[in-house]
């Protein structure tokens, strides 16, 4: 299959799945079963790159509130009592354990089978998230305690399991600790940003033998296209949360997993 081909299929599963909690490394790990592009020594690399392609999304929707957190006033976002700190203890937990299990996790997470199952965990968690009784829930993120941001964090930790969900283990964890569905998915975005620029930076680094410009078909068109998916996935999903709950997700996970299992394990 052509390389841009390849770029495109790939950065619309990254642009589509990357803020949904449905995990967007879970869907590209078997995506590319599927195009037989697993075994390829660029995979790796390449789906670091149109991670940052959502990423750069994120950056120009929420590009008010990203400067209002530094402290830079702009219109509508003037006084935001949302701060680097609140960002800071959102990533602490996932950084630390994502240091020292970088390696291992790597060697021993990114299988179609772990995949799987923790397609199937993250569900459970959702749904958790969704059925289990909680008290009132804050509906800004200028509302946003640290003790919240803290524990939003700690959930975080659960997708460094390829497959569990970022988006979905955070916005579960913000539910848990008081935050309205919708509020802790637009924490989650603003999260993404630092979280994953370091982590795509140092995957990056590591792999810089493997880029080459004869692979710039590959990587711009993955990169591009999973930009502008993911405008669209990010404006789509937040209109979606006002009417759907985190089970519709958890359903589609379980019934991707049985799928692939049958598929390609059984």
């Amino acid at each position: 299959m052509a390389d841009w081909l390849i770029g495109i299929i790939m950065g619309i599963v990254e642009g589509l799945t990357e803020f949904l909690p449905v995990s967007s490394t879970g869907h590209l790990i078997l995506t590319a079963e599927i195009l037989n592009f697993q075994d390829d020594p660029r995979a790796s690399i390449f789906e670091v790159v149109i991670q940052l392609g959502s990423i750069l999304a994120v950056v120009v929707v929420f590009w008010k509130r990203l400067w209002s957190i530094v402290g830079v006033k702009t219109e509508g976002y003037k006084s935001s009592r949302l701060n680097v700190l609140h960002i800071i203890l959102g990533g602490i937990p996932a950084i630390v354990v994502g240091l020292l299990l970088h390696d291992w996790i790597k060697a021993n997470l990114f299988s179609m089978e772990t995949v799987l199952v923790s397609l199937v965990a993250g569900g459970i968690l959702m749904i958790a998230a969704e059925v289990l009784p909680k008290g009132p829930k804050i509906e800004s993120l200028d509302d946003m305690t640290y003790k919240q941001a803290f524990t939003i964090g700690l959930f975080q930790v659960l997708a460094l399991w390829p497959g569990f969900s970022r988006s979905g283990s955070t916005m579960s964890g913000g539910m848990f600790a008081g935050v309205s569905r919708k509020t802790a998915a637009e924490f989650s975005f603003i999260l993404a940003v630092p979280m994953m620029v370091g982590a795509s930076g140092l995957d990056i680094v590591k792999n810089l033998d493997k880029l080459s410009t004869a692979d710039l078909t590959l990587f711009a068109s993955g990169f591009v296209t999973a930009f502008i998916v993911a405008m669209f996935a990010i404006f789509g999903f937040l209109k979606l949360l006002e009417s759907v709950k985190l089970t519709t997700f958890a359903i589609y996970r379980f019934i991707l997993a049985i799928a692939f299992y049958i598929v390609f394990i059984m």
